[in-house]
């Protein structure tokens, strides 16, 4: 801002604050008294049907709405306004002749920004706008600063991260984003609750890292003494309460990662994460279509959507392997070229990808896959038969076992969700967690700690089990065409 805007934004601070002290005076600065009886999108879905003839015949009075003054026209002794209220707008329609004329003329003086109640009764003006001819109105809370202008609204993007009090104020399109996310979400709680799981809650803090690969978040317990980890994913607890005898479980969760800030990625993310003893692979893929589609129904989209530029249709839903999409999309490999590690390599060098001294062949297609293939699955993909080296929690396939039983699904060259038959072989698991510890100390910084506690779970015996992961905040942009995590995150983290 400039110091022009500056110094224009001080004075009309200073003015506002006048106001606040003669309020004061009067002893009505901050109300607490008034309750609305009513809301905007009530009164608009009740009486838009009406004509101006029959609000006149039906005398619809005690209407009470409480707002915040986002427009204001003041005309000698009648004036009107729009109030915003938490469910959208209404106009209120004051004059010297129905309100007390000390009254009338505070509010003249009053400010957009300004939250207000006013009671009144149901007509339409000249220009068949449905409007509140009010009769009794107060104010309940002085704004002390001005609200962005009218017609830009908030436009800075960083503003509107930082301030998103002022976004929600301003932009009804951000708070309809924000309303479908609460619908996505209670859409997948209701299709978990309709399969018979039951939601759970697991801890928030680790006495070890583990349940995902990816670098943690430290914190300290100063009673204890000691470093906890903040939830990477909640999937070693909840593999427990199968051990336990819970045979169908979910959380929607909120996990945390130590990484970069991006348009992608939020160290801080939500995710629902369910466990099934007894399932089939098979079932969880068509399980997880049937929240994304539920999901989309809450969210009023249509089944062919868009998302940035690419154009999605959520009625075609594929099935392939890593493999057979590795090979389709890079004509320089063959199959036999994927048991052949020093051809892997070499692909990968001429393709100036990097490559860590701990990866195994697995790994190096993993890459190959993630750079070469991932953004071209548009329409939604469910991609299987991922190596073992990348699936440390996974089960091995019983007719090859240098791969899992796994699948990802993508949607717009994004991955979406995150399934397997769960690992319950615990000397299996042990040799696994063992890898991993070798990865971390050769300086790998996102490998899993070695959890004896979740291997003496498993040596009580957890039964076979399918647990799948997606992204929560993924699917709100999906659903809701944002291109950013930070426009469907409230307060997503930025830098100081």
């Amino acid at each position: 801002m400039d110091k022009d805007n500056l110094s224009g934004e001080k004075a009309l601070i200073e003015e506002r604050r006048k106001k606040l002290e003669q309020l004061r005076d009067k002893g009505n600065a901050y109300g607490n008294s008034f309750k609305p009886e009513n809301n905007a999108k009530d009164l608009h879905e009740k009486y838009d049907e009406f004509s101006k003839e029959e609000l006149v015949e039906k005398k619809i009075k005690d209407i009470s709405v409480a707002g915040r003054i986002v427009l204001k026209r003041v005309m000698g002794n009648a004036s009107f306004a729009t109030l915003r209220d938490s469910s959208g707008d209404i106009q209120i329609y004051v004059t010297k002749n129905n309100v007390e004329e000390s009254v009338y003329e505070d509010f003249k003086t009053w400010d957009l920004g300004d939250i207000v109640g006013v009671s009144g009764t149901i007509f339409r003006t000249k220009t068949d706008e449905l409007t509140i001819d009010v009769w009794d109105l107060e104010m309940i809370t002085k704004s002390l600063r001005p609200m962005p202008e009218k017609f830009k609204g908030l436009t800075d993007i960083e503003a509107r991260y930082r301030q998103r009090y002022l976004d929600l104020m301003t932009n009804t399109d951000t708070k309809e984003i924000f309303i479908k996310r609460t619908k996505i979400i209670d859409s997948m709680r209701t299709k978990m609750n309709e399969r018979g799981y039951l939601e759970v809650e697991t801890p928030m803090m680790h006495p070890l890292a583990g349940g995902a690969v990816a670098r943690p978040f430290i914190t300290q317990h100063n009673a204890l003494g000691q470093d906890l980890y903040l939830r990477i994913a909640p999937e070693l607890y909840l593999k427990r309460l199968l051990v336990g005898g819970f045979e169908k479980v979910f959380e929607i969760n909120r996990s945390f990662r130590n990484e970069g800030l991006s348009t992608k990625h939020n160290p801080e993310f939500t995710m629902m994460e369910w466990y099934e003893a007894y399932a089939s692979m098979q079932d969880q893929m068509d399980l997880t279509k049937d929240i994304i589609l539920s999901a989309s129904k809450a969210a009023e989209c249509d089944s062919k959507i868009e998302w940035g530029d690419s154009k999605i249709n959520l009625s075609n839903f594929k099935q392939a392997t890593l493999s057979e999409l590795v090979i389709e999309h890079n004509k320089d490999i063959s199959r036999e070229d994927l048991n052949n590690k020093k051809k892997i390599e070499e692909f990968l060098k001429n393709k100036k990808i990097k490559i860590e001294k701990s990866w195994g062949i697995g790994r190096m297609i993993l890459e190959v896959f993630e750079e070469t293939v991932e953004d071209k699955l548009i329409d939604p993909t469910f991609v299987t038969e991922y190596p073992v080296e990348v699936s440390p929690l996974s089960r091995r396939n019983t007719e090859n076992p240098d791969y899992a039983d796994r699948f990802e699904l993508f949607i717009g060259g994004k991955e979406f969700a995150n399934g397997f038959c769960e690992l319950n072989d615990p000397d299996d698991q042990a040799s696994r967690f063992e890898d991993q510890v070798a990865a971390k100390d050769s300086g790998d910084k996102e490998a899993m700690d070695y959890d004896h506690d979740y291997i003496t779970a498993l040596e009580h015996g957890m039964p076979p089990a399918v647990g799948v992961g997606m992204g929560v905040d993924r699917l709100v942009m999906l659903l809701t065409n944002q291109s950013s995590i930070r426009d469907v995150l409230l307060f997503p983290q930025l830098k100081s």
